[in-house]
């Protein structure tokens, strides 16, 4: 028994050391070594797909081809030929048209300004003598007093139709008055009806540049279309700046106008009372 005692501790130490000498030997242990890629595998591996999303185009070039004058005379010099051509038309026209208001308003003053001076000689003498007395100038109204008077030594007051012929007399130069204060509104007319079409023919033949344009550059791009865009467009706005103004000064004119011809016809009926009252005083033998 006492032998056995001295053996228990020999055996505890050694399944001690057995139980510490496994786990080193297991770390000691060399790995299986990795399979290592042959040749031919290496040269049929597919290359790797690089997935990341393309970067963008760069603008610069885009935007060195854009006009960056878009003021209204820089698109005009950038415009196409034939835009061009109609943008010139229309500021032609509308040169036109505030010229012949200029012109006309100074014509149609001065003619006022004349048959208001014979109306008041045609009102104030007591025969047509007087009336032609100290006239001056070549108005209407004094044409229509030389006339009267030239047709009335022609016939003579004692004939019954005297009165008829001077009625002609006065309503021929009435209408040629007319028709001397109503020169050149006809054009402001044409201008009004037609420079809205003009600028619409521009601005179609600039837009399909631009669509042209388009497919040429292929890119749906706003930016390379809206220049061209905008030049067609500035031409339809010269067309409604020529367009508008000639429809209301033509307006205008046309009414002074009318205006003149009634001032016309008063100082006509008043010649022919003036007639009248000495014809019958030369009846009357007075």
């Amino acid at each position: 028994m006492t032998r056995s005692l001295r053996l228990r501790p020999i055996c505890l130490l050694t399944a001690l050391l057995i139980g510490l000498a496994a786990p080193v030997a297991a770390q000691t242990t060399p790995a299986e070594p990795a399979p290592v890629a042959t040749q031919a595998e290496v040269q049929t591996a597919p290359a790797p797909v690089d997935t990341a999303a393309p970067a963008p185009a760069p603008q610069n070039a885009v935007m060195a081809a854009l006009p960056h004058d878009l003021s209204p005379m820089g698109m005009f010099r950038q415009a196409d030929i034939v835009v061009k051509a109609v943008m010139i038309g229309l500021v032609f026209a509308s040169v036109v048209t505030w010229t012949i208001l200029v012109a006309k308003a100074l014509e149609l003053l001065a003619a006022f300004r004349n048959i208001a001076r014979t109306a008041r000689r045609v009102e104030d003498a007591p025969h047509l003598d007087d009336a032609l007395a100290g006239g001056e100038g070549r108005g209407p109204g004094l044409r229509m007093l030389a006339a009267t008077a030239r047709e009335l030594n022609r016939s003579g007051p004692a004939q019954a139709d005297v009165r008829g012929r001077i009625a002609s007399h006065l309503v021929q130069i009435q209408a040629r008055a007319t028709r001397e204060a109503a020169r050149g509104t006809g054009l402001l007319a044409t201008i009004g009806s037609t420079a809205p079409f003009v600028g619409l023919f521009g601005t179609v033949w600039g837009i399909m540049n631009s669509f042209i344009g388009i497919s040429q550059a292929q890119t749906t791009n706003l930016a390379v279309v809206a220049p061209g865009i905008a030049e067609a467009l500035l031409a339809t706005a010269l067309g409604l700046v020529a367009a508008i103004p000639a429809v209301v000064i033509y307006n205008l004119l046309a009414r002074v106008t009318a205006n003149y011809r009634l001032r016309l016809a008063e100082v006509g009926a008043g010649i022919e009372r003036l007639v009248g009252r000495d014809i019958d005083r030369r009846a009357a033998g007075v």
